[in-house]
């Protein structure tokens, strides 16, 4: 796995640069803040590992979270400025091969499509791409905890596992956008996440691996044309 932490400019080459774009905001009692962040970039350097022209940037820690203001701790810089912040950065990125943007975070999906919609139009190599879910399971549930009991289980309180609201996203997205995942969740899980384990996490990584390095071929391949 290559990193831009660990090569100077004479090593670089003519590379796709890989860009983990995370979030810092409360994922319920049981995981830590950071869960965003981590499963962006731990996404990134797999696929960074399998394919030697690809170099992963240092992730992009803070997003779009307003819908989570309503617990301690969560840091927003809200949808313009993560906006902003995208394209600025993709901007300046013209000596890569191209750019893929790997999203983890849910809320920062406008402002990013927003972006996009610049950047290729100013006709740069850039894609993006986010792992998916089940409707019932998108945030702090079982997907996310049995993912990060693969990458970092020492960060999952075992002991404080609880099920948040179950219901469909498309049931409660009305109701998040007035007043966010505290109105339809007091303990800030939008699914169940009893039963995670880190066997599954593996299994949902491999998938999401796989999904992203589909997006990586297509930037490849246009960084040819």
């Amino acid at each position: 796995m290559t990193s831009l932490a660990d090569l100077s400019w004479p090593e670089l080459g003519r590379r796709i640069l890989a860009v983990p774009l995370g979030a810092v905001e409360q994922h319920g009692p049981h995981l830590p803040y950071t869960v965003d962040t981590e499963v962006a970039l731990a996404l990134c350097e797999r696929v960074a590992a399998q394919r030697e022209d690809v170099v992963v940037a240092p992730p992009l820690p803070f997003g779009s979270s307003g819908e989570h203001a309503g617990f301690p701790g969560t840091l927003s810089i809200g949808q313009e400025a993560t906006e902003t912040v995208i394209v600025e950065l993709v901007r300046s990125a013209d000596s890569y091969a191209g750019v893929i943007l790997v999203c983890g975070h849910g809320g920062n999906v406008e402002p990013l499509r927003r972006a996009m919609k610049t950047l290729r139009y100013e006709g740069r190599n850039v894609r993006a791409w986010g792992p998916g879910g089940p409707p019932d399971d998108t945030h702090a549930g079982r997907v996310e905890t049995s993912v990060m009991l693969a990458l970092r289980p020492s960060a999952v309180r075992l002991d404080r596992l609880e099920a948040g609201n179950t219901a469909p996203l498309p049931h409660l997205i009305n109701q998040l956008r007035e007043g966010g995942v505290r109105a339809v969740s007091p303990n800030g899980v939008l699914g169940d996440p009893v039963g995670a384990s880190a066997e599954e996490g593996e299994r949902i990584l491999l998938d999401w691996v796989n999904g992203l390095r589909e997006t990586v071929d297509t930037v490849a391949s246009d960084a040819m044309m």
